[in-house]
């Protein structure tokens, strides 16, 4: 795919739209509207015990409380995922994670949005308080692996249920009685 051309419609942080026109492998042309997205990281921590999650407000979709997995915009320039998801984790959870896994990349809205969110997975955790942004009102909830499943109904955050999905599958996978 080829992107022809491109005008600038809305310039904001942390995205900009553009209406673009982009040439198909069969040749073929569209006009599309895009959101380009700097992209983003999310993270799967879990200390064996507990997936450690965030409730908070998300005024885009009218909730005063939304569970999700910790994650943030890559907008500090010249950070890589992985600084990303390491500063993420901090802030919103004040821990940190020895080891470190990537899980896979999802396009959350692929239809208008150039957003990719890297999902980490994240263990050997320790204390580490963080700086998290003044607007933000985090409550840390720490879910029992054993709740997992029952816990996924009750999510309706795409990233977080991708993500609790793959730590599921990746216990049963490897046969482990605790979920």
């Amino acid at each position: 795919m080829e992107r022809l051309d491109s005008r600038t419609v809305l310039d904001g942080a942390p995205f900009e739209v553009a209406e673009a026109r982009f040439r198909r492998a069969d040749g073929s042309e569209v006009e599309r509207q895009v959101a380009y997205h700097p992209g983003s990281v999310a993270i799967v921590a879990h200390d064996g015990e507990a997936v450690y999650l965030v409730r908070q407000p998300r005024e885009a979709v009218g909730e005063d409380g939304l569970l999700e997995i910790p994650a943030g915009t890559m907008d500090v320039e010249g950070e890589s995922a992985l600084e990303c998801a390491r500063r993420e984790l901090s802030e919103e959870v004040d821990l940190r994670a020895e080891q470190w896994t990537e899980l896979h990349t999802i396009y959350p809205s692929p239809g208008f949005l150039s957003e990719s969110v890297t999902i980490f997975l994240a263990t050997d955790l320790a204390p580490e308080p963080g700086d998290g942004d003044d607007d933000e009102q985090i409550e840390i909830v720490r879910l029992p692996l054993t709740e997992l499943d029952s816990a996924l109904a009750g999510i309706a955050d795409a990233k977080t249920l991708v993500a609790l999905m793959l730590l599921r599958d990746s216990f049963v996978a490897h046969e482990d009685p605790g979920v």
